[in-house]
């Protein structure tokens, strides 16, 4: 297999790292998430990683508190998650380095770019934790917003669903799966795929993003390799 990208953006669902105990982190799905990134990283391809934190923590679960508290309290979820993908990546025996947008120096490094790039050069691999470090944007806005920054190539999204559909899938067995759409049928049909803020990001900065299941079998693997699966949205 040979990749058809350079540098890839991968943001992962907090959900789908805690696999079926739907809480906390499977240790089965990290092992299988960082097996198949040693393998894109050995064919020389950069990685960067933005995780979300819904395995710990999700911020409609503070109802009561205003806003701004339980955006902060995702972001700490999401720095746990890198952490743990951290430790895991290093034990395969790959250099990684975690980037938060909130300052954390005793755990890691403040988010800067041009480190980040530096950190490409000399073949790490880069958590970028906290979100955008604001409330009120989404993991996903985050991811888009990396993206752009670091010029990667496309923005891969792991989730727990296999591509983007018309309605929810688990509520109706009908459901009509896209293979393509554009960023305008994303925001027009208001899908929930990525929220609106990502996908105008991508748009106007013309970086494609591939929705796709993470527990489909290599699929992380086959997604950089350019195979088909899930759903591709693009500029046209």
């Amino acid at each position: 297999m040979q990749p058809k990208y350079h540098r890839v953006l991968l943001k992962l669902s907090g959900e789908a790292l805690a696999g079926d105990q739907k809480f906390g982190l499977s240790e089965e799905v990290v092992s299988r998430v960082v097996d198949q990134l040693v393998k894109v990283h050995g064919m020389g391809v950069e990685i960067a990683l933005v995780i979300g934190g819904g395995n710990f923590w999700r911020g409609r679960q503070g109802t009561q508190m205003d806003r701004t508290t339980p955006d902060h309290m995702g972001m700490l979820a999401t720095v746990m998650n890198a952490l743990a993908m951290m430790d895991a990546i290093e034990r395969k025996g790959i250099p990684t380095r975690v980037q938060t947008a909130l300052n954390m120096v005793s755990l890691a490094e403040p988010y800067v770019l041009r480190k980040a790039l530096h950190h490409f050069e000399k073949g790490r691999i880069v958590i970028m934790a906290c979100g955008t470090g604001n409330p009120y944007c989404s993991t996903d806005t985050a991811a888009a917003q990396r993206a752009c920054e670091i010029g990667a190539d496309v923005l891969l999204m792991a989730k727990n669903v296999d591509g983007i559909y018309d309605c929810d899938p688990h509520e109706n067995p009908g459901a009509k799966k896209y293979e393509k759409l554009t960023f305008s049928e994303i925001l027009n049909k208001r899908l929930k795929a990525m929220d609106a803020t990502a996908a105008t990001m991508c748009m106007e900065n013309r970086i494609p993003v591939l929705a796709f299941a993470l527990g489909e079998e290599d699929s992380i693997l086959r997604a950089v390799c350019g195979e088909k699966l899930g759903t591709l949205i693009c500029n046209d």
